[in-house]
């Protein structure tokens, strides 16, 4: 349960996400955050808290411009990377020899991507993206404001937006929010 939301705006990416903990009934308001900094990376995490905590302090493979682009980097060295750490950290799972991690979103270079549960990159032909069960609802929040001449004038705002109304439809999403911009 969760709502994580990124956009790209004038080549930097701003994320956000909630910090409720939510499993069936029971909700916990907690202090640690989905939504963080990992060297060149912002990187905000649903599913698991503990895929989050390894995401936090994982060792992750540097970008550097010149062997890959963006997106063959991801599929050719950050994934393979991701896989590592979250293995090494105890939390893939591997059910007939398919392995499965969780779902995230990573911004770097002003370029947005959401990280499957199977480890696949997915790119949204969006300036915008979101995971977690408050996606459609962010989604939604953010396409609105596209076109609207009454958008909200930083993308810090327009990811507020979209939070306040995935927690507003959704009981897996709660604030506080946390949103963070790629520096």
């Amino acid at each position: 349960m969760t709502c994580v939301v990124g956009m790209v705006e004038n080549g930097k990416v701003v994320m956000g996400a909630d910090s409720l903990g939510a499993s069936g009934y029971d909700a916990l308001h907690r202090k640690d955050p989905k939504v963080f900094r990992n060297g060149q990376y912002l990187i905000g995490f649903t599913s698991s808290y503990r895929m989050g905590q390894i995401l936090m302090v994982a060792s992750l493979p540097k970008f550097e411009p010149g062997q890959y682009d963006e997106y063959q980097f991801m599929l050719r060295r950050f994934v393979p990377g991701i896989r590592e750490a979250l293995s090494a950290g105890g939390y893939t799972k591997k059910k007939d020899e398919r392995e499965e991690g969780g779902t995230f979103l990573v911004g770097f270079n002003g370029r947005l991507f959401q990280i499957e549960d199977d480890f696949q990159v997915a790119e949204s032909s969006e300036d915008y993206d979101a995971c977690g069960c408050g996606r459609p609802y962010a989604l939604a929040a953010l396409m609105s404001l596209e076109h609207n001449p009454w958008r909200h004038t930083t993308p810090q705002d327009n990811i507020r937006w979209a939070l306040m109304v995935a927690a507003h439809y959704s009981n897996g999403v709660g604030e506080p929010f946390t949103i963070l911009a790629e520096e």
